[in-house]
């Protein structure tokens, strides 16, 4: 990526201004200003969690001209689309149809003419609008530049296909070139894959001795890590679709092959049903619309199917549904597919791929992450802009709830705990707001309360992206690395589980850590495979330093720091146990 992302991303002016036009750029293109309604659906955390740029700002496109759009050069219109990949897709969509942002089309955008555009780019909103001008990140010409840009029909990137697929496709060391058994001494259920955001790598630690095993290079910006249903094998999917497979049972774990999907994605899942371990994989991407079945033991892609479709509430039809997350089902040979922009789920039968079978389950708009409850029966899914959690059966493959939950839900996979009133519950932090939204999730022995949310907890403030528990833990841990006061992006809330009603206790992580410089972000807790520690990363620049920190679950008391100058802007860790298993 370049270095404008890079600085983009990592710097805390950056990450306040890192997005590209707002809700209120699309409303300057209808010449209506900002309301109370539209206000509420934008927060300085929301403006953190999608600047993150697009891969495609580096993606050669067809410059459509319209002869109504003020004129451009060549060279003004590359610069135009790599400023809008790097800042602004990530609301707007590739084709500005609209995502969680507003529709930036030319029917608005030229109805209402440069001078009146670059009043909002340079002065911003109080909708969201960041202050592109008078903060000095734009200058007055790069203004003008974006005032324009947005008045010429969006150029549309190229498709990926089984061709392009192929092209990328690497068996690094064949099946039948592999070991037949473990040939190392680690213990593989307790080994952490962490992220390493802006080195593309993930850094596999070792959760007995606290040190790094060996650092793989993968995508740019892995976004998660998920495992095969044995457990040996680690597939990491980065920013840039690329997808890496690494064999955990080499003497030294590296990768084996490897394949890019499309130009931009978030998620990848193996089969787990009974009889089909280990044998697939799937990964849906963000451009193209369109997720891919592949072997899962050389990636070799087998099956494409594009997410193109209608929308779940209006029945529009919407060119660029992204896929957000995907799950293996356990009690079917299938995968839950969640659709971001149409708001539907797609249960997706791999049992025989030549007569591929898709069941549609209607949720809403606009899907986003999720994860099962303690019975891995239910999926629970954030719909982020519908402030909804949707719950989907995946016994029946049938929609059960759409739960009402607080503002811009975003659970990671969620955390499942009994509570002593409610019975099992499932638990999601917001975006936007403080709360911890706690979802009933027992039908059976708790019909009473299954399906609606059942308690609010008072969190330290929103931007939170994870929480996490263990069956085997009174604890639940809330983070809130997007919260604008650094005292709280750089700190923990803990809940007694069992004590809820006497709120949180707050534990100064970053400063546990000893970093000096930096933002400090603390981002994910995650427990190591006994259920008795927590990791967490400790998140800067990448000319900073960062850390792991680790807390002992039971007494709340710094247990290690793992330092080390390859962890650089480490982000996201998967103890591969809990991965493995579904445990959270």
């Amino acid at each position: 990526m370049t270095r404008a992302f890079i600085r983009n991303t990592t710097t805390p002016l950056a990450i306040a201004l890192a997005l590209a036009a707002s809700v209120v750029l699309a409303q300057a293109a209808s010449n209506t200003p900002a309301t109370d309604q539209d206000k509420k659906h934008v927060t300085p955390a929301e403006v953190k969690y999608q600047a993150g740029g697009s891969p495609l700002a580096e993606t050669d496109m067809y410059q459509n001209v319209n002869p109504k759009a003020p004129p451009m050069t060549k060279a003004e219109f590359d610069k135009g689309r790599k400023i809008y990949f790097e800042r602004c897709a990530g609301c707007h969509g590739v084709l500005r149809k609209g995502a969680t942002g507003k529709a930036l089309t030319t029917d608005k955008t030229l109805a209402t003419g440069t001078e009146y555009l670059k009043v909002f780019i340079k002065y911003g909103s109080p909708a969201g609008m960041p202050n592109w001008g008078t903060s000095g990140e734009l200058t007055d010409d790069e203004v003008d530049l974006m005032a324009r840009y947005i008045q010429q029909e969006p150029p549309t990137p190229p498709e990926y296909g089984l061709p392009e697929m192929k092209a990328t496709w690497k068996v690094l060391i064949a099946p039948d070139k592999r070991p037949t058994r473990k040939m190392n001494k680690f213990n593989i259920e307790n080994i952490f894959s962490t992220t390493l955001r802006d080195t593309g790598e993930v850094a596999l630690i070792d959760g007995d001795s606290k040190k790094i095993i060996s650092i793989v290079k993968t995508g740019y910006a892995v976004h998660i890590s998920r495992l095969s249903a044995s457990g040996r094998y680690l597939f990491v999917i980065g920013r840039d679709a690329k997808i890496n497979l690494i064999d955990l049972w080499m003497e030294q774990p590296d990768n084996v092959a490897e394949i890019r999907i499309g130009l931009e994605a978030r998620s990848v899942d193996t089969s787990k049903f009974k009889g089909y371990e280990d044998r697939y994989a799937i990964a849906g991407a963000y451009w193209p619309p369109q997720y891919v079945i592949m072997n899962g033991d050389t990636l070799e892609p087998l099956k494409i199917v594009a997410t193109r479709g209608m929308t779940v509430d209006t029945q529009e039809f919407h060119p660029e549904p992204r896929v957000a997350s995907i799950v293996a089902s356990h009690f079917r040979p299938e995968f839950l597919v969640s659709v971001k922009e149409t708001g539907k789920i797609m249960a997706v039968d791999y049992s025989d791929l030549n007569n591929l079978k898709t069941t549609e389950i209607p949720a809403a708009r606009f899907l986003h992450d999720g994860g099962w409850d303690s019975t891995k029966r239910y999926f629970l899914v954030a719909a982020n802009q519908s402030n909804k959690i949707a719950v989907v059966d995946a016994k029946t493959d049938k929609k059960v709830a759409l739960v009402e939950v607080g503002k811009i839900p975003h659970p990671g996979r969620g955390a499942n705990f009994i509570h002593p009133k409610f019975g099992p519950v499932w638990a999601t932090g917001h975006l936007g707001d403080e709360t911890i939204a706690l979802v009933a999730t027992d039908p059976v022995k708790h019909k009473q309360f299954a399906w609606k949310m059942v308690a609010q907890l008072k969190g330290q403030g929103g931007g939170s992206l994870f929480l996490k528990t263990h069956p085997k833990s009174k604890n639940l841990w809330v983070d809130t690395p997007l919260n604008p006061d650094p005292k709280i992006s750089q700190s923990i809330a803990v809940y007694d589980i069992n004590n809820l009603d006497k709120g949180y206790k707050v534990l100064p992580i970053a400063e546990w850590a000893g970093v000096t410089d930096g933002a400090k972000r603390v981002v994910q807790p995650e427990y190591n495979k006994a259920g008795d520690e927590v990791w967490f990363s400790v998140w800067s620049a990448k000319n900073q330093q960062s850390a792991i920190v680790v807390v002992d679950d039971k007494t709340m008391k710094l247990k290690a720091v793992i330092k080390d100058p390859r962890l650089i802007t480490p982000t996201g860790h998967f103890n591969v146990y809990n991965t493995q298993h579904d445990v959270y």
